[in-house]
């Protein structure tokens, strides 16, 4: 959403051709009226009035801008926050529930890596190992990583990705149908999912007879074809990493800038930040984990959305994604987020993968190289559709609001809004880089 000149249209038209620019909230009829329709889904129904009326949402922030305007013209840079927002009720002791070591493990990330987490340690594991996951599950990336480490370990395993989110191993996931040979009754007509892993279990536990040899297996599905696919490892070593660059004018290209191209610049505002739609989560059912309809997020202001042309040939991506953003903020700390979106041939927008970084010491104005880590996927962009990549700060309630001012965020007392720099020229070449398979 930001080609730095261009000016918001207005018409679906432009959202259609892929080329969205910035675009206000309250500036477009047709996103306000999707971003209504999205936010009266959060409402419980014993709310709803009529199908026209405007969801709290909305009057909330009513009630804010006139609160706004009766003090003054000014908007201050720095507010208060109160209650749980200031961390003076942790919801642990609020509650009266056994703390069990989070406080600690936020306050102590190498202990929490020691005492809770397997990783660096899989060598002790003399085990084979079976792992499921799904590429819209919030453990996808750990599945992932702990299968690479069993496998360097000299552990047999096997590997089944789908298209799930953690709860759900149906063939419908948020907005998308990805068809019955999806859903883990079917797994393509291979049979069902617990016979699969009963079978796993027959050959390397047994029961009395010889066992066999586990060799491991990788079984992807592959969305955008909607197929699953053996393969012999993972991450696959014939994936080539790839820079889709951004650029001016809310492009996306395999092309560098080799001209200067102004900073793309945005204003995040940690009190109204950009609300969670869709992706891996494992959240409350107000929040849908998987793909979703991007229409509401790419009308918010402090998001940049940048698009690719038609793809002239299919693009399978399959492997771990991440974006390098050089960037710059005026805050003392903040984060960054980017989301890779596929857009169809109909212009509809949605998530595939994303990610988060925080900067806990900002040097205000200094411009810094920051990756993102998206987490990995497999999709085939096919021909005639886009990339998409969204670049922002916020991504609430999934992840928690950095507050820019510096504070710890357990503690912190105020929040303050900080201006965004994106640059994008030939010597400060943010990108996305995808891991992109060759057509056989």
């Amino acid at each position: 959403m930001d080609g730095g000149a261009l000016e918001a249209a207005g018409a679906q038209g432009d959202r259609a051709d892929g080329h969205v620019v910035r675009c206000g909230r309250r500036t477009v009829d047709a996103r306000r009226r999707d971003r209504t329709r999205h936010h009266r889904s959060l409402v419980p129904h014993a709310w709803r009035r009529h199908p026209d009326a405007p969801s709290p949402h909305r009057l909330r922030r009513a009630r804010e801008q006139h609160h706004r305007a009766r003090a003054g013209p000014r908007r201050p840079r720095d507010r208060r926050l109160r209650g749980a927002a200031a961390g003076r009720f942790p919801a642990f002791a609020r509650h009266d529930l056994p703390e069990l070591g989070y406080e600690r493990s936020r306050r102590e990330p190498d202990w929490a890596a020691r005492s809770c987490r397997v990783a660096g340690r899989h060598d002790e594991v003399d085990l084979h190992t079976f792992q499921v996951g799904g590429w819209y599950g919030i453990f996808s990336q750990g599945t992932l990583d702990n299968f690479t480490a069993m496998r360097r370990a000299g552990r047999s395993g096997t590997l089944i990705m789908g298209p799930w989110a953690h709860t759900s191993w149906q063939h419908v996931v948020g907005d998308v149908s990805f068809g019955f040979g999806a859903n883990s009754e079917f797994m393509g007509m291979r049979g069902r999912m617990h016979d699969m892993q009963f079978e796993w279990f027959q050959r390397t536990i047994g029961d009395g007879q010889a066992l066999e040899p586990d060799t491991g297996q990788v079984l992807l599905f592959v969305m955008g074809i909607n197929q699953w696919r053996e393969e012999i490892e993972w991450p696959l070593s014939r994936a080539v990493d790839t820079d889709f660059h951004l650029r001016a004018y809310a492009r996306l290209t395999p092309v560098p800038p080799s001209t200067a191209e102004q900073p793309e610049e945005f204003t995040y505002d940690p009190m109204d930040p950009v609300p969670t739609t869709g992706g891996a989560l494992l959240m409350s059912d107000e929040f849908r984990p998987g793909p979703l309809d991007q229409t509401a997020v790419e009308a918010c202001e402090d998001v940049l959305v940048l698009t690719t042309e038609p793809l002239a040939e299919d693009v399978e991506v399959t492997g771990r994604v991440r974006a390098v953003l050089i960037a710059a903020t005026d805050g003392l700390s903040t984060d960054w987020v980017a989301r890779l979106c596929h857009v169809d041939e109909h212009g509809v927008s949605r998530n595939v993968a994303d990610g988060v970084v925080r900067v806990r010491a900002a040097t205000p104005g200094e411009v810094a190289e920051h990756v993102v880590d998206l987490w990995s996927t497999s999709i085939v962009f096919r021909a005639g559709h886009r990339i998409r990549v969204h670049v922002t700060s916020s991504n609430f309630p999934r992840w928690d609001r950095n507050l820019n001012t510096g504070e710890p965020e357990e503690s912190a007392t105020t929040a303050r809004m900080a201006r965004q720099h994106i640059f994008h020229d030939s010597a400060r070449p943010s990108r996305i880089v995808l891991p992109v398979v060759p057509a056989r």
